[in-house]
């Protein structure tokens, strides 16, 4: 690698990342997460020797390759690489940097594209659950056009609108959409909802915790009470949502929710796990939404109704949700089939856009 590797750094929704083709990267697992964070400059807070942004949401990597299977277009492993440990993980999804693995695939040319098309639909398979995405975005002469009047909450100005709908994702990481088989569960002494759509989530109420969940991030981060009896809650949840001992792990992340003061249907404060989400993740946004429409769940019982006129000219199915930089709209469909509940539809928009396209140097120590 003393010539560098082939990336695109990328705004994928309210993330950015590093996306590289499969065939660049080392094929042998170790090898590869050692290259990482050797480009992404960890373990280091300030990650000031590699390409990283100091913040697990600019910590990440795309890797993008022709899909193996029938029926996809691309395949894509999203990793989370560590800030200040180096932990490389790949037990979860990133909905946001999926925004920007369409572009990407066509940018690279690992998909045909028609110059005439202005449109290109394209079929992705998640390999880090096995689910399927399908992304919906414009293009022009054959390229992605970035450019748009989409607005994303969390992101300045607008761009190009990429549609994403989402099949099979309930219990991609943990085998069920509600692992325990319930909506309400208590978990180190709070109601919750565990609920995997996408991402696994620990939906609580924020008063249950004794905030308010309106803090701003820089607030709920400072209280080290909150921190630690989360880290319980989230550690006791892994175990029962079947994802063991997480320690180690980005996953169960877990959300606080209070009734919306902004137009929306649902306010959130999001742990990743333990820093505080300045938005909301794609899947988890998804998750939390559905987790709102289930009977006795905790968030449900502080949602506004949908029939009233909150978030107005939001879809029949959607869930607004409020965060601390703006809103998220997710369009969730569940039903009850012998006493089950299956989730009919999850689907969002997001934008993306191309901010470096070369050759990274990875250090050498």
């Amino acid at each position: 690698m003393s010539d560098g590797v082939r990336c695109i750094l990328m705004r994928g929704g309210s993330s950015k990342g590093a996306y590289f083709v499969r065939g660049d990267l080392p094929a042998d697992t170790a090898e590869r997460d050692e290259l990482l964070r050797r480009i992404m400059g960890s373990p280091d807070a300030r990650q000031i020797d590699g390409i990283g942004g100091a913040h697990p949401l600019t910590s990440k990597v795309a890797v993008v390759a022709p899909a193996d299977q029938d029926g996809h277009d691309l395949d894509y492993l999203f990793l989370q690489v560590g800030v200040d440990d180096d932990v490389v993980t790949d037990r979860q999804n990133c909905g946001n940097l999926l925004a920007g693995v369409g572009p990407f695939a066509v940018e690279r040319g690992l998909v045909a594209v028609d110059p005439s098309a202005t449109e290109v639909t394209l079929r992705i398979h998640l390999r880090n659950t096995g689910s399927t995405a399908t992304a919906t975005f414009p293009v022009a002469g054959g390229r992605p056009v970035y450019d748009g009047g989409t607005a994303i909450s969390g992101v300045p100005g607008s761009a190009a609108a990429i549609r994403l709908d989402f099949d099979d994702l309930a219990g991609g990481s943990t085998g069920a959409l509600l692992p325990t088989g319930s909506s309400r569960d208590v978990v180190a002494g709070v109601a919750a909802t565990l609920v995997d759509n996408g991402m696994p989530v620990v939906v609580m109420r924020a008063e249950a915790l004794g905030v308010t969940g309106y803090e701003s991030c820089e607030e709920l981060e400072a209280d080290a009470v909150l921190r630690a009896r989360l880290e319980d809650i989230r550690l006791e949840a892994g175990k029962l949502m079947n994802l063991g001992d997480v320690t180690g792990t980005t996953v169960p992340k877990l959300t606080l929710v209070a009734p919306a003061r902004a137009g929306g249907h649902l306010c959130t404060r999001t742990f990743i796990p333990h820093r505080c989400h300045d938005a909301i993740g794609v899947l988890g946004a998804v998750s939390v939404a559905t987790a709102a429409l289930l009977p006795g769940s905790p968030a449900r019982e502080v949602m506004a109704d949908r029939t009233d006129s909150h978030a107005t000219g939001s879809a029949d199915d959607s869930v607004v949700l409020e965060h601390p930089t703006g809103s998220f709209e997710a369009s969730v469909s569940v039903r009850t089939v012998d006493d089950t509940t299956v989730v009919d539809r999850a689907g969002i928009i997001r934008t993306a856009r191309k901010l470096m396209d070369g050759t990274v140097h990875p250090r050498t120590y």
